[in-house]
């Protein structure tokens, strides 16, 4: 069986060259993962560096495609632009799958229980933080009964669902992805006990402090979609 015809991976990406091509290389290792189309939507300002890591990244199972990129949100929509397949996976460029059977399983929870969005746990690669996500995932549970909350790393979607929604709010430039995930409708929201890894590089660059913050500001903002358009000095 080949995921070809389920889904179609999304990547936003912006001067990680060599993060997004360790990413690309784990996907390629994935199961049944031939021919699945992988679209990078790229707004690198590196002079070709990001762009050459992709395009020599070893990747002979993956057809890897480079699109225009721009904010996360535009970015993302970008990537779904005349996809076919009925599932669209929105991973961020920093997200290392290691469990080899991921993308299967997560397909086919997708399919066996008509979910509308799944996502999974996350921990860092070097360790560092995971009392934080740790934590969140105790967030994560207590809400999503009513507000779910997905972080972009890791969100597979319905494409028909994610259709309907508008995709992501293309004003949008911070938290995006809480943004969307708050609207789909609880009992079709699943979140997998499987993990995948991340770099400890926001809380590094941004804070602890600051990163845990901006995260209970989003869920207090939910429902004020102006708090999302701003940048809320997260890209500086």
């Amino acid at each position: 069986m080949s995921l070809s015809k389920d889904l179609t991976i999304v990547i936003p990406c912006k001067n990680e060259g060599l993060i997004i091509k360790k990413t690309l290389e784990l996907i390629n290792l994935q199961t049944n993962i031939k021919n699945v189309n992988v679209m990078v939507a790229d707004s690198s300002t590196d002079n070709g560096f990001t762009q050459n890591c992709i395009l020599h990244s070893f990747h002979n199972n993956i057809n890897v495609k480079i699109v225009k990129g721009g904010f996360p949100a535009e970015a993302r929509n970008n990537g779904t632009k005349k996809i076919k397949t009925p599932y669209v996976l929105f991973l961020d460029a920093d997200i290392f799958i290691t469990d080899l059977n991921l993308l299967s399983h997560m397909v086919k929870v997708m399919k066996n229980n008509d979910y509308h969005l799944s996502t999974t746990k996350m921990r860092t690669d070097d360790g560092h933080y995971n009392y934080v996500y740790k934590s969140f995932d105790v967030i994560q549970y207590l809400t999503k009964f009513t507000t779910p909350f997905a972080v972009g790393g890791f969100m597979l979607f319905n494409r028909e669902v994610f259709n309907s929604l508008g995709g992501f709010n293309p004003d949008d430039k911070f938290a995006e992805d809480y943004h969307l995930s708050s609207k789909i409708t609880p009992n079709k929201f699943y979140v997998d006990n499987e993990i995948v890894y991340t770099t400890s590089r926001r809380f590094k660059n941004k804070g602890l402090f600051y990163m845990v913050k901006m995260m209970i500001k989003s869920w207090f903002n939910r429902n004020n979609d102006e708090f999302f358009t701003k940048e809320h000095n997260y890209w500086t």
